[in-house]
């Protein structure tokens, strides 16, 4: 089974009162479908999977791979900081019949580069299901090497690495080092430029969940070598900005609040936007038509 090229979502976990409103997450799996995305990532830090119970990650999946119907890829989060859970987890996705797996390096344990490799190769020897590594530091408290990303590369299952660490240096040691056929994801939106033309193949984006039609196109339009792909990148540095103006995935869950497809509700410690920040999201998302235009 081969990994996705182009845009993964990391979907945001629609709630309701507290509960997992699976009627939104139906239509919102739905909706990426149709324009277009390429991967879908439930339960991965957007869909705030710190907060989300074990069972309710089982029941996030299993909804997910049924929703879908295999008209677009299903990749579940199931990384966390124990490994035992991190197992059972990718268990359960693979035998529900996820695509393939994102593995987030532990957080708060602080491991060293011998226990990364061990932690993600005890993880790789129960499942059969691509494994997608995901490095975000600043996330995490922990930096995946280069030199550590090439060996696990060695790992039949392992194939690919969601690069978050902003480090345009070390992700570009990354695709110098690994092979050909092991796949580079830009983790933050305002990289993938940079990324794709070091080599990378796509990105896992936050600022899919409210465009993903758009950056479905760019990603492909400039892996085909479209002209115009690179302006469109530069015309929505503003968009992936504003995403970010406080803790993900509140900017985001605020957005499809406003763009009237889900509840905008958080699960604590995150909190709503400020009101000030409020008014500039509501700002960037006029200019670029998202809300505020007859349809």
């Amino acid at each position: 089974m081969s990994l996705f090229t182009g845009s993964g979502v990391a979907i945001v976990t629609p709630f309701k009162e507290n509960e997992v409103d699976y009627e939104a997450f139906r239509r919102l799996i739905e909706w990426h479908i149709k324009e277009k995305t390429d991967a879908i990532i439930v339960f991965g830090t957007t869909g705030e999977s710190a907060t989300l119970s074990v069972e309710e990650k089982k029941k996030i999946v299993e909804f997910a791979v049924k929703t879908a119907n295999k008209k677009t890829q299903i990749i579940a989060g199931t990384g966390t900081n124990d490994t035992k859970v991190s197992i059972e987890l990718s268990i359960y996705a693979e035998k529900v019949g996820a695509d393939g797996l994102l593995l987030i390096t532990p957080y708060y344990n602080k491991p060293t580069q011998r226990g990364l490799y061990a932690h993600f190769k005890a993880i790789s020897e129960y499942v059969n299901i691509p494994i997608i590594l995901y490095n975000v530091p600043s996330r995490t408290g922990v930096n995946l090497l280069p030199e550590t990303v090439l060996e696990l590369s060695k790992i039949s299952q392992i194939k690919a690495i969601k690069e978050a660490s902003a480090d345009i240096s070390q992700i570009a040691k990354v695709i110098e080092l690994v092979p050909k056929n092991f796949i580079v994801y830009s983790g933050n939106d305002d990289q993938t430029l940079p990324i794709l033309a070091l080599g990378g193949k796509g990105v896992i984006s936050v600022t899919a969940n409210i465009t993903p039609r758009l950056i479905h196109d760019q990603v492909i339009g400039y892996l085909n070598g479209e002209e115009n792909s690179v302006k469109s990148f530069l015309k929505t540095r503003e968009l992936h900005q504003v995403m970010f103006i406080e803790s993900n995935p509140v900017p985001a869950k605020t957005a499809l609040n406003l763009m009237g497809l889900i509840e905008k509700d958080v699960r604590l410690p995150l909190v709503q936007l400020e009101d000030k920040n409020l008014e500039t999201l509501k700002q960037v998302l006029t200019k670029y038509q998202l809300i505020g235009v007859k349809k």
